[in-house]
């Protein structure tokens, strides 16, 4: 593990705390909204095609925001698993030692900064939509 003092390691672990608790009501609230949704076969009868269109938006919108927390929410489960094995704060790719104030901005960090950017050059995000659409 870097050079971490225990008072690092436990702020850290209370960001990752704080930030699972937020996401993990974020995901229900936005679950619970969808089962409150009418059914698109009903909204779809009274809706004309510019409806309809800005509809297929707001939930491409929704269902991407939701995938983004989810897959946060696994980034901290990896980051906690990490802390657990005393890997926590060292690069999966290289093993060089992730600075604290990367760490700060972003607790569940599993790269440092230059295989990070590596990573994201030859792993591009692509957009993702919900099967619906």
């Amino acid at each position: 593990m870097p050079a971490l003092t225990d008072s690092d390691l436990q702020r850290l672990q209370q960001q990752l705390r704080e930030r699972e608790a937020t996401l993990r009501a974020e995901v229900k609230a936005a679950r619970e909204e969808e089962a409150e949704r009418p059914s698109a076969v009903a909204r779809n009868q009274n809706e004309d095609l510019g409806e309809q269109g800005e509809e297929n938006i707001r939930g491409a919108v929704r269902y991407a925001e939701q995938e983004r927390d989810i897959q946060e929410l696994r980034d901290i489960e990896e980051a906690t698993e990490r802390i657990t094995a005393g890997t926590y704060g060292e690069c999966v790719d290289c093993g060089a030692d992730i600075p604290l104030q990367r760490l700060q901005a972003q607790p569940s960090a599993k790269r440092c900064i230059a295989c990070q950017e590596t990573f994201e050059r030859t792993h591009p995000a692509l957009p993702r939509f919900p099967s619906s659409l």
